[in-house]
């Protein structure tokens, strides 16, 4: 188990706070035990977090979200994620389901987690997708917290797709973010078509969001400086690919 000792050392070396360590430390937990599981490999990775361990992205996600291929019954999702809980509890730290639901078109949970004095939510999100299954990927993770380990998950092209629909839909200062460093990612950017950009500039030339105050919580403090006039940035970086 993470001890307190290499948490302050994780913290100083990614240059943020104890509760964005612990959180990636339980998300790379959660994904380490999940896909060693029989019938996991139906449930592809993406999203924010998906950003930060695959792709690199310096931010900090919250949630955890996945496609899941042809399942049709819920209790199979239940018994999954308790199987993986579980696994997490052996470790040592204290971990629960506080809530979980079916919703419209896939199923939503709801972790808790304490370790230490940090004790907070995380939420697990499957869309359901029936039908012709999804291409997919495995990769394998290394990183700083766990030994490396193998994750499922959608094509690159599907996570940038996925993320300029959150934008889109929710325009949460997340979003525009995660857009400017696909934006920048020698990979990533290519998926994104002339038509979006201009819908993006359109969207950012409208929106008042702070992102100082938003994004600093989540981003490491070297990446503080670009939040100074993060809009102007974003705006200059998509005119740059236009």
């Amino acid at each position: 188990m993470l001890n307190r000792e290499t948490l302050k050392e994780f913290t100083n070396k990614h240059q943020t706070t104890e509760k964005n360590i612990v959180r990636e430390y339980i998300q790379h937990l959660f994904l380490s035990f999940l896909y060693k599981i029989p019938f996991s490999e139906k449930l592809l990775f993406k999203g924010g977090t998906a950003m930060k361990i695959i792709y690199g992205s310096p931010r900090f996600s919250e949630d955890l979200d996945f496609t899941g291929q042809n399942i049709f019954q819920y209790k199979m999702i239940d018994d999954v994620f308790i199987e993986v809980m579980s696994e997490i509890e052996k470790i040592g730290i204290d971990i629960s389901l506080r809530e979980a639901k079916p919703t419209t078109g896939g199923y939503l949970g709801i972790i808790h987690y304490k370790l230490y004095d940090i004790s907070e939510d995380m939420n697990f999100e499957v869309s359901l997708r029936k039908g012709k299954e999804l291409e997919k990927e495995i990769t394998t993770i290394v990183n700083d917290f766990i030994p490396a380990y193998t994750i499922v998950h959608l094509l690159a092209k599907e996570i940038t797709k996925g993320k300029i629909a959150a934008l889109v839909d929710r325009k949460k200062p997340r979003d525009f973010y995660d857009f400017y460093y696909i934006l920048r990612h020698p990979e990533l950017h290519r998926y994104i078509e002339k038509e979006i950009l201009i819908k993006v500039k359109d969207i950012l030339n409208k929106t008042q969001i702070n992102f100082r105050k938003e994004l600093s919580v989540l981003l490491p403090v070297s990446q503080h400086l670009i939040l100074k006039d993060f809009k102007s940035l974003l705006i200059k970086e998509i005119e740059k690919n236009i």
